[in-house]
């Protein structure tokens, strides 16, 4: 599958600008605040071209109520301080009518207070530590109930008793592995270290150096998504550490532009572009369709923001408006035939998910290795209705 190394600023500009010939009331607008820059700058562009082919697709069957769908494309820095900007920007400013975003927990929690004041429907769509409740949010990514159990079981039968913890210092990376050290210790393994790096951390040698020390059979990383796995996989090959090594946070995107570095990298997630199934094939031939040479790899976190679209069209046409009131609501109602399947964010507002196991291979592709078929998030939001 083609893939470029940047994506121009006109591809942007395609979701900034789409609807400004579009007389007021005659659009539904969503905002998609991601990190354009920062952590996430990895992922974001195919983030943003899932977005623009879920809202073409919608489009060309006549929009949500009739309406033609636009998006607002703003950056938060993948972090809080760029999130609030962008939060202001879309929901203040631009008006737009529901947020669906894939971003760091660290942006996702600056721009909960933000929803809040808005008071519009908001899907968070990246994989994150668990137990973020919010009245107006749902989430149709994975937890750790659903993610961690894979890898280390995995890592178990392959003999590993002990494990070190390597992680980002904020609540994504303390989050999972700090679910991941008691999931681990539960089921008899030892943890002989964990240690946390800055979001924006590009040396890893006083972590790796401890690492060396102790000699695990095991290292499970939980970064920041996109270039902490980067640079912490590229230096921790460097080093000539041979553990087991499963990353909670690599796409299959970040693994492909890694090269020999993601080789042998065991992540378990909720959707691999080698899912064979039809509603798959279909989505790939689309979204390679509309973007051809300028492609970036489906992945985890791009795949999840599509659906989320589509999901919000379904309530939206549920509840026969926009108004959040409705909306909110419908969306616990709906589900969606997407490339991972059947979604429906019906669990505490948030998706049981078929969660497969995988490896990364030379080539940057992941084979996958088992499935789970509709894992349960377990107790997420049990407050919220």
């Amino acid at each position: 599958m083609s893939r470029i190394v940047s994506l121009t600023a006109s591809v942007f500009a395609i979701g900034l600008f789409a609807g400004s010939a579009v007389a007021a009331g005659d659009t539904i607008t969503i905002g998609i605040p991601v990190g354009l820059s920062g952590a996430n700058s990895v992922v974001a562009p195919s983030v943003v071209q899932a977005s623009e082919l879920a809202v073409d697709e919608i489009n060309a069957k006549g929009g949500i109520l009739g309406k033609k769908v636009v998006l607002e494309v703003a950056d938060d820095a993948s972090g809080a301080a760029g999130a609030q900007k962008a939060y202001d920007l879309l929901i203040f400013k631009k008006k737009v009518d529901a947020i669906v975003a894939m971003e760091t927990s660290a942006a996702r929690n600056a721009g909960l207070p933000i929803v809040n004041r808005g008071k519009i429907p908001y899907i968070y769509t990246s994989f994150y530590e668990g137990r973020s409740c919010n009245p107006y949010m749902y989430i149709n990514a994975w937890v750790p109930e659903q993610q961690v159990a894979p890898i280390v079981d995995y890592f178990n039968k392959q003999g590993a008793k002990t494990f070190f913890l390597i992680g980002s210092d904020y609540a994504f990376g303390r989050g999972m592995l700090a679910f991941t050290k008691e999931y681990i210790e539960k089921n008899g393994g030892k943890v002989v270290g964990d240690e946390y790096a800055p979001m924006d951390a590009t040396d890893w040698t006083a972590v790796l150096a401890k690492v060396k020390a102790v000699n695990p059979d095991a290292i499970i990383t939980s970064t920041a998504g996109g270039a902490p796995n980067v640079t912490l996989t590229k230096q921790l090959r460097a080093a000539g550490i041979k553990a087991l090594y499963g990353n909670l946070a690599v796409d299959e995107g970040t693994a492909r532009s890694m090269g020999a570095d993601a080789e042998g990298i065991y992540i378990a997630g909720s959707y691999f572009t080698n899912i064979d199934t039809p509603a798959n094939k279909s989505f790939l031939a689309a979204v390679e369709k509309k973007f051809g040479n300028d492609l970036k790899t489906p992945n985890e976190l791009s795949v999840p923001q599509y659906e989320a679209i589509l999901a919000y069209k379904a309530a939206v046409e549920k509840a026969g408006t926009t108004e959040a009131a409705k909306v909110v609501p419908a969306l616990a109602e709906v589900s969606v035939e997407g490339p991972r399947g059947t979604i429906a964010m019906s669990k505490q507002r948030h998706a049981p998910l078929t969660m497969y196991l995988g490896q990364v291979k030379a080539d940057g592709s992941v084979s996958i290795i088992s499935s789970f078929k509709d894992v349960d998030p377990g107790e997420q939001c049990p407050k919220l209705k």
